[in-house]
This record gives structure tokens, sequence and C-alpha cells, in this order.
């Protein structure tokens, strides 16, 4: 996905989270997902990435790889966050198998500390599909994680 140029705050209801999806973009790059109750008034309802957040709720498989992410978190938690990408839509892998794929020492507790601390503060949650790890922390919501759970079931 290309916006360049493209700044601001955009956000629409999905009936199928019981919520809303907004999406922070700046100069084109996406640097926050968030899941409010509500579209808050300053948003906009018309971006192509919430259309394409639309389709997958409806089942059109889209692993949002495309998509341009300002990923604004200390180089450490960067490093974990962005293997998230490469689990494929559909599929889940472990904490420990998300450590392993961030370079990391599965049995090391501050390797795993720092694992569990950037999978709660991911700021793009779904373009980096925390809901694809097994046993968390999460940065998305339970039951909009359950959504995009059921979405790309077997």
């Amino acid at each position: 996905m290309d916006s360049t140029g493209t700044s601001g705050v955009f956000a629409r209801d999905y009936a199928e989270l019981d919520r809303a999806v907004q999406v922070g973009v700046a100069g084109g790059r996406v640097i926050s997902v968030s899941f409010p109750a509500t579209v808050p008034d300053d948003a906009t309802e018309d971006h192509e990435l919430l259309d394409r957040i639309e389709a997958y709720l409806r089942g059109e498989p889209d692993a949002f790889d495309d998509v341009v992410v300002g990923l604004t978190v200390p180089t450490d938690r960067r490093g974990v966050l962005e293997p998230l990408r490469s689990v494929p839509y559909g599929e889940e892998v472990s904490v420990s198998r998300l450590t392993r794929l961030a370079g990391l020492d599965a049995d090391d507790p501050k390797d795993l500390e720092l694992v569990t601390a950037a999978l709660n503060e991911n700021p793009v949650p779904l373009l980096l599909p925390d809901h694809r790890v097994r046993g968390g922390p999460y940065a998305t919501p339970s039951t909009v994680r359950d959504a995009f759970r059921r979405v790309e079931g077997p």
C-alpha cells in the first residue's frame, strides 16, 4: 500500500469487531493502530487501509505485508516486532518461537521479558500481527484478537 504524503487519523466502525479500528498515518507510514469503542470525532473514515481491513474482516485473505509502517519503538523492540511480519496469514507461533525468530535466546529470562514487553506495546497490531502469537501478551484486545483469529482460522 502506498499512501505517500498521507497523514492523519482515520477510523471506521466494524460490526465484526463491535468497535472501531483507528489508524494513525504520518508521511504515508502507518504509525499506530488501535481499537477504540467508537470512531473519534477527529477521525476521517475514508482510507484505503480501512477498506482493506473491512475486506479482511469479511474473509478476504490479506497479510497487510505491503503496508508501510513507521515503527517508533526502541531498536531492541523493533527487532522483536519486525519478525512478526514473517508469520504467515492463518498461522501462529509461540512466544518462544518468536523469540528465536528475533535472534534471541528463548531460555534467557531477559530476552523473554523483552519479547513480552514488545508484544504488549506493539503500536501497530494487525500490521505486525501479535494475534498470531500463542501465549501473548498482546496489544490487540482479546475480543479483537479472537475475531482476527476467526477470520484467519482453518
